[in-house]
């Protein structure tokens, strides 16, 4: 399978219409329609189904366009690795998290190699850990933001230094709003709405409230806060989720930590073995440096 006969699958996936695509490609219609059938042809499969709407992916069609992106994604990240000068630095590092204020940490040490590197640049992929682990093993990302254990078989780490807080997200007219704190009865009885980030982990939080979780009463889960915390301003339920995320001021809503108070630390991970770009190299040791100061 060519990587640039990829490049023409995906690009009849995206305009799906053969003409289209030929057009952008600077291809013939004709070549390009051999070039797809050599590629079915290979895979045995039927990647396209072609009506009066015009051309779209069978089910086949649409797992090879998944992969496909991955592998263009990683190519031309291979690519721009091997063309980095070593006088004037430049490139992507590419990360994955969850929502974090740890983040923030992230963020300053990219602002101070900023002065120096300035032609660096970074992204952020959010998700859970089941995802940033997922990313991280297909070479996709440089880093990972991950809670909980590290598998140091397969990577290596720096535990970051500023911990998160857990607590409750809810409504200022919410039953549990009066109180300063929450505790592990107050949540027993009410419905929750929880991260699916913490699945990785057993539901840890969820275990601190009570050893006996089938008995909560989860009424949601979300990946990202802030989705959450639009079911919790229609009224659903209590979120459960870090400090520091949602701006409660000039809502409706309100933040109370936990009592007794429960904090977990993160870690930045990366493949053991890996060889870093030279971006990612000076992102890592800024990090140390944050870190360490």
């Amino acid at each position: 399978m060519e990587f640039r006969v990829l490049q023409y699958f995906l690009a009849v996936a995206r305009e799906q219409s053969l003409s289209g695509a030929a057009e952008f490609l600077h291809l013939s219609q004709p070549t390009l329609s051999r070039q797809l059938k050599d590629l079915e042809d290979e895979l045995g499969k039927q990647l396209f189904t072609r009506s009066n709407k015009g051309i779209s992916l069978t089910e086949e069609g649409m797992i090879l366009r998944k992969r496909a992106e991955e592998m263009v994604q990683l190519m031309k990240k291979t690519e721009d690795e091997i063309a980095l000068s070593d006088e004037h630095l430049s490139g992507d590092v590419y990360i994955g998290a969850g929502e974090s204020e740890v983040n923030r940490l992230l963020g300053r040490a990219a602002h101070q190699m900023q002065e120096t590197w300035p032609d660096i640049r970074y992204h952020i992929a959010s998700g859970n850990a089941v995802f940033v682990l997922e990313q991280l093993d297909r070479g996709l990302i440089d880093f990972g933001l991950i809670y909980g254990a590290v598998d140091h078989t397969k990577y290596e780490s720096i535990q970051l230094t500023c911990p998160d807080t857990f607590g409750v997200l809810m409504r200022r007219d919410a039953e549990l709003a009066a109180k300063e704190y929450i505790s592990p009865e107050d949540l027993v009885d009410k419905p929750l709405i929880v991260s699916r980030q913490d699945e990785r982990d057993g539901w840890y939080i969820l275990r601190w409230i009570t050893p006996n979780v089938s008995q909560l009463n989860i009424v949601a889960t979300y990946t990202l806060i802030f989705n959450g915390s639009l079911l919790v301003e229609e009224g659903l339920g209590y979120a459960v989720c870090f400090d520091k995320l949602i701006n409660t001021q000039g809502t409706n809503l309100c933040f109370r930590p936990l009592q007794p108070p429960l904090k977990v630390t993160a870690n930045i991970i990366w493949k053991k073995y890996q060889l870093l770009s030279k971006p990612a190299q000076k992102f890592l040791s800024k990090v140390r440096e944050l870190c360490n100061a």
